[in-house]
């Protein structure tokens, strides 16, 4: 494959993840909890129950979309519209006034904007197998993971310097009814768009098989249904699947809570926590793309492990301390971590895949991700009301990586290429 269609591939990584860095995590989630919402409480709630309905969608969609697809042969046309889908969602986002009134505008385009990023997803790692020689696909999805942190920060940081925080906003952005906030889902939209023409322009796309649409939604659920009866005869990937859905599950509540946990036991402020989740965001980015080489000397199975167990050894030493220089060295060690386990899985499930159902797996690997995503929040919810402790709460973690490592090892790993 030509190296400039790996490039491009990795390029969508750099496209895409502007929108989980400034809708979901960092920008949009604030503004919507404290100035759409009639209340933060009740805007976190909403805020919940709409990305609830996103993952549940997803987790339902996944699997027979990437078997749809599997069938049919083509990935790039269902890419090409779920990124339609993303950006047009998100460039809704700019009709969200701050008024309880655009409340449920927000919640619909930022749930439409979760579906169509997620799926889309399903058809963009599917692509990796047929890119590279196996003996490298450990680093591309390593460099292409570190490529997205790095372009979901540099979008925010555009977004924070040009329009957020400037007393005098680019174009004369009105901040009284927050254009300064909305302008940077304009921006973010625009950057998914723009950065996402490569992949479309540059990576060749599998033949089309000649079905149409409705014989391939018929053979594709029909192979989706199979594979679910022959389970049995893909047991290992079926392991792989059950640990990456628990431990998953664990480095996302970290993820989701960890900026709540600094502020709450070590009194960061509100600029505190934005600046300690970049700061966590670039560790992970550099952790992902150094462990790129990692990943194709030793395995995705070793490398996943081992960050599994510094991640683990690293929150519990957090949770064991009470400085907050401690905290911020331990923390962002957890990043360097975080990265080449998000990395390493991808290349795993590239690895272990039947090239022939690549969509398909991935769309189970997609629904690993979400069919138990509340599990992980819910236990840390339920130990920090039980014991009134933050701490307790966040101790809920480290069982889930406990338990993910332990059914790994279960996992074998496809032999490398010289």
């Amino acid at each position: 494959m030509p190296k400039r269609a790996v490039l491009a591939w990795c390029f969508f990584d750099w496209a895409n993840s502007a929108f989980p860095t400034v809708v979901q995590t960092f920008l949009f989630s604030a503004y919507f909890t404290s100035h759409v919402a009639a209340d933060p409480a009740s805007g976190t709630a909403a805020w919940g129950q709409a990305t609830g309905i996103a993952a549940l969608a997803i987790a339902l969609l996944s699997p027979p979309l990437g078997a749809v697809a599997d069938v049919g042969g083509r990935r790039k046309p269902w890419l090409a519209a779920l990124t339609l889908l993303t950006v047009l969602a998100t460039a809704a986002l700019w009709f969200v006034r701050p008024d309880p009134a655009f409340a449920l505008l927000g919640l619909v385009a930022m749930a439409l904007g979760t579906v169509g990023f997620e799926l889309g997803t399903v058809f963009y790692n599917a692509m990796l197998p047929g890119l590279v020689a196996p003996a490298r696909i450990g680093r591309i999805s390593g460099w292409a993971w570190g490529l997205g942190y790095a372009g979901g920060l540099v979008c925010l940081a555009v977004a924070l310097l040009g329009f957020v925080l400037p007393a005098q906003p680019l174009f004369g952005l009105d901040k009284a009814s927050a254009e300064h906030v909305r302008a940077a889902m304009l921006l973010t939209a625009l950057w998914f768009a723009l950065f996402s023409l490569p992949l479309f322009l540059l990576v060749p796309d599998r033949a089309a098989t000649g079905r149409g649409l409705a014989g391939a939604v018929g053979d594709g659920l029909a192979q989706l249904l199979r594979t679910f009866r022959d389970l049995r005869r893909h047991a290992n990937i079926a392991r792989f699947l059950l640990a990456k859905m628990i431990y998953i599950d664990g480095l996302n509540t970290l993820f989701a809570f960890g900026g709540i946990y600094a502020a709450g036991q070590f009194g960061m402020s509100l600029e505190q926590v934005l600046i300690f989740g970049i700061a966590l965001n670039v560790t992970a980015g550099l952790g992902a793309a150094g462990f790129a080489w990692v990943d194709d000397w030793v395995g995705a199975k070793p490398t996943i492990l081992i960050s599994l167990v510094a991640t683990t050894l690293l929150g519990v030493a957090i949770l064991l301390t009470d400085d907050v220089a401690w905290f911020w060295g331990l923390a962002l060690g957890i990043g360097i971590f975080l990265g080449p386990t998000q990395a390493a899985s991808r290349s795993m499930m590239a690895r272990l895949a039947p090239p022939a159902l690549a969509t398909e797996f991935f769309g189970l690997y997609a629904l690993a991700g979400k069919a138990t995503a509340f599990f992980g929040p819910w236990a840390l919810a339920a130990a920090t009301a039980a014991f009134d402790s933050q701490r307790a709460g966040m101790a809920t973690i480290p069982p889930f990586l406990v338990l993910g490592f332990l059914l790994l090892l279960w996992v074998r790993e496809p032999k490398r290429a010289a």
